[in-house]
């Protein structure tokens, strides 16, 4: 009897271990795959006066651009190196000035550099959106060749909505984000002007051939999809698509995928509403024209976004979309499958920061970029490093 008991001790003893080392296991194997600790935000450049864009360049340096005309360059600490003499004359009202600065493709060879900005029109208070290409000079001082390539039309009285990110594609064309103007946002439906616009161009200014209106007499052959209302935000994905996002009025931020010809349906359709309340336009969804990969309500006020191609931040970052917000005063990271938006997390709300751009840079790692008096450049750190 007592070895029954002693033996019945024994194997209860011995399923209470193995049970005690099942669940230490799974422990075990848990803390091994827990999610990485968020990578770690470091300012490494402040002081600068409303700042719009940073464009990496190749040896880690880095072109900031301030709303207020000023483009400087920076070391690869985000110090100020040298303020850039030859920037065109800008419009430094409202939401217009020295706006997006991006590196051409072949920065390392031809040191050619595309920007944006708000371009005086010739009558009194007029203005639209241009973008202008440069060479930087050896004595990185200054910039050389300056070229206007393209200039949005008609010029508008207002000091809002200019949109103005760049992109270059893998096919060496430039795409230009262009605004409705705010008070011209029935012109985004038509197809004789620019306002609220996505354009193509070449490096030289000239039309592409396979652009989708060129050739046409009823439109302007830079277009490329209309339909737009105030999109800041451009990139380039692994595969080559380009994404684009674009502030709603009060309500419906959007991330769409742009394609030659389609109408993404401002101010006729609209997850948003106007200021104050009220409907605008038909709803939410009518025939011809595009529904959002992805919509906010309420609004963030997205600006500067990027992927993230680099292996940096492990397989859990890798391939995600960042999109930054001025509203919101987050960064939101957006899980990117097949072509569409399958989740999105809220990050570094901590920060307290309007986040004014987003860049991955030639180290791999992501800077952001905030707006203010006091803007900051913060370098996401991996966890580890």
């Amino acid at each position: 009897m007592r070895q029954k008991q002693a033996r019945k001790g024994f194997y209860s003893w011995a399923l209470g271990a193995s049970g005690l080392l099942a669940i230490c296991a799974a422990s075990t194997v848990q803390a091994q795959t827990a999610a990485p600790a968020l990578p770690k935000p470091t300012v490494v450049g402040s002081g600068y006066l409303n700042p719009w864009a940073i464009a990496p360049l190749p040896d880690k340096r880095f072109l900031l651009t301030e709303r207020g005309g000023k483009l400087w360059l920076l070391d690869a600490d985000g110090r100020k190196q040298s303020e850039l003499q030859g920037v065109p004359k800008v419009v430094d009202a409202g939401q217009g000035g020295l706006l997006d600065v991006v590196a051409d493709s072949q920065f390392a060879s031809n040191r050619r550099i595309y920007f944006c900005f708000s371009e005086a029109g010739p009558q009194a208070g007029t203005n639209s959106t241009a973008l202008a290409s440069a060479r930087l000079a050896a004595n990185e001082r200054q910039l050389e060749d300056v070229k206007l390539l393209f200039s949005q039309r008609p010029k508008a009285k207002s000091n809002a909505h200019f949109g103005c990110r760049i992109a270059e594609t893998p096919d060496g064309n430039l795409f230009l984000s262009l605004g409705d103007r705010y008070s011209q946002r029935d012109d985004a439906q038509t197809l004789n002007n620019h306002h609220g616009k996505l354009v193509r161009i070449a490096k030289d200014g000239s039309v592409p051939k396979d652009n989708p209106y060129a050739g046409r007499q009823d439109a302007l052959p830079e277009i490329y999809s209309y339909g737009h209302r105030n999109s800041q935000g451009l990139a380039v994905a692994a595969d080559g698509s380009l994404w684009q996002h674009e502030h709603g009025p009060q309500g419906g931020d959007e991330i769409n995928r742009p394609q030659p010809g389609k109408n993404y349906g401002w101010p006729v359709i609209t997850y948003g509403e106007e200021y104050g309340g009220g409907k605008i336009g038909e709803g939410t969804q009518k025939a011809g024209m595009e529904q959002p990969l992805h919509y906010w309500v309420p609004s963030i006020a997205p600006s500067g976004m990027a992927f993230v191609t680099s292996d940096r931040y492990g397989p859990a970052w890798k391939g995600s979309l960042l999109v930054g917000g001025l509203k919101s005063r987050s960064v939101a990271q957006l899980a990117v499958k097949d072509g569409k938006v399958t989740g999105e997390k809220r990050l570094y709300e901590s920060l307290g920061e309007r986040i004014r751009d987003v860049r991955q840079g030639a180290d791999g790692l992501v800077y952001l970029l905030t707006d203010g008096p006091d803007g900051k450049l913060i370098r996401l750190v991996p966890s580890g490093s």
